[in-house]
């Protein structure tokens, strides 16, 4: 039983009183306190971290993707997403910017997959390329994005000069 004693010896005054024994009984302070952390461990949810499977490329020998297929995905500042289809010099779909919002990069990549599937009978490679002033967050949405619209093949691949031009003069780099 725990308990907490108290006593102190006579105090000289002019009465002469005596203390008494204070006795507090810390039993069910001690029960309570063993019944709340047994309570919040086991109601506590442990977050397990979370992480994307990727496959990188192992080599430098990287295949040459048709042009009718090829969905690029430029990522700039602001959270702004530049995108075409094809090769930069002849595009199917010319550049264009969205964001990530509702009409954004999701809506695009569901009607230009399946334009692509339409067309030619396969499915559509998206290649990301973010420049030097993207962040890393878009890259991860740019990934979200692709796995909710059941995106199968997809790169990310360094951005070149042709893009970065193309992103500067729509003021996105």
């Amino acid at each position: 039983m725990a308990e907490l004693n108290s006593s102190s010896p006579r105090t000289g005054g002019a009465r002469g009183r005596k203390k008494m024994n204070v006795r507090v009984d810390l039993t069910a302070m001690v029960d309570l306190a063993f019944l709340l952390i047994t309570f919040f461990i086991m109601t506590t949810t442990l977050s397990k971290p979370k992480a994307m499977d990727i496959v990188m490329p192992v080599g430098k020998d990287q295949g040459a993707t048709a042009a009718s297929r090829s969905f690029t995905v430029c990522l700039g500042k602001n959270n702004q997403v530049m995108y075409y289809l094809g090769e930069m010099q002849k595009p199917i779909i010319t550049p264009s910017i969205t964001g990530f919002n509702r009409d954004g990069i999701r809506k695009t990549l569901l009607e230009t997959s399946k334009m692509v599937h339409d067309k030619t009978g396969k499915s559509m490679i998206v290649l990301i390329k973010p420049s030097d002033h993207s962040v890393y967050n878009n890259l991860v949405n740019v990934l979200d994005e692709l796995t909710i619209t059941n995106t199968q093949q997809y790169a990310i691949v360094n951005i070149d000069k042709h893009d970065t031009d193309i992103l500067k003069q729509k003021g996105i780099y």
